[in-house]
């Protein structure tokens, strides 16, 4: 699986931007898909992750309320809707897949990654 990320930006705090990562692979609808983000002098951190079906969401508490996850598999995209941003969400957003049992909010658990998108949120 090959994954693409797009839609960073700068947001004023208080705004929403709209994350998209397209991937490549006949098998995108059996993995579950995650993102998460990295800020500067920060370890990675997960955001929010979706099960293969799309029926199972889950969020950070710092982004729950505020964030949407969601996906397509018919066109093999997954998007992370970011509202109400404030300057604490800047950062390198990453999306990632994989095929995990456990550990969903753990980056070790993920087997493919893109190449991550820049957000950048002012106050």
């Amino acid at each position: 699986v090959q994954l693409q990320a797009s839609g960073g930006g700068l947001v004023q705090a208080g705004g929403s931007l709209r994350l998209s990562c397209a991937a490549s692979g006949r098998t995108f609808s059996s993995y579950i898909l995650g993102w998460f983000r990295e800020a500067p002098g920060k370890e990675r951190e997960f955001v929010a992750a979706i099960t293969s079906s799309g029926g199972s969401t889950y969020y950070a508490d710092s982004v729950k309320g505020r964030f949407t996850i969601s996906r397509d598999n018919a066109k093999n995209l997954v998007n992370l809707q970011m509202n109400s941003s404030k300057p604490e969400d800047t950062a390198v957003y990453y999306c990632a897949a994989g095929l995990m049992y456990s550990g969903i909010r753990s980056p070790r658990r993920y087997d493919y990654w893109g190449q991550g998108t820049l957000v950048t949120v002012s106050s």
